[in-house]
């Protein structure tokens, strides 16, 4: 019996395929849990449209992250921070301090968790940072630390 999976099932496959199955198994755990629904032709309708719903909203994800990528890259953001004697800051430079300064300076709204810092930023100076937009997506956004006054 074939299946249009709803869910995913671990030993079968990703919600959305289309999966050849016993009619036991089908009739007594997948259609009954609603993991499944038959391969009718109207299921079969339902999910190729449901699929290239999917497929436009993740191209319209991919365009939205390009060009903010676009506008961080074209831009710098410059980070006051208190500091001691020999360029040494007191603390650190963190995300949410980073994402904040990217808010107020560049006007773009950016998660903290989507900035990556290879190590925690204690000296002043330039660095550059990677900004995780979307799997296939990467910015690099210029950081400035300077000496708060």
């Amino acid at each position: 019996m074939k299946i249009v999976l709803l869910q995913d099932v671990k030993s079968l496959g990703k919600a959305g395929t289309l999966v050849e199955v016993s009619e036991g198994y089908a009739r007594n755990f997948l259609l009954p849990k609603k993991l499944g629904a038959a391969a009718t032709a109207e299921n079969l309708n339902t999910l190729k449209l449901k699929q290239a719903n999917e497929a436009k909203i993740a191209a319209e994800q991919l365009a939205e992250a390009k060009a903010l990528a676009a506008k961080i890259e074209a831009g710098s953001v410059t980070v006051h921070i208190k500091g001691g004697e020999n360029g040494k800051t007191y603390g650190s430079v963190s995300t949410k301090e980073l994402a904040e300064a990217v808010k107020e300076q560049l006007g773009l709204e950016l998660d903290k968790k989507k900035i990556a810092l290879a190590e925690p930023i204690k000296n002043f100076g330039s660095y550059e940072t990677v900004v995780k937009l979307h799997r296939d997506v990467q910015a690099t956004l210029k950081v400035n630390v300077t000496e708060a006054k």
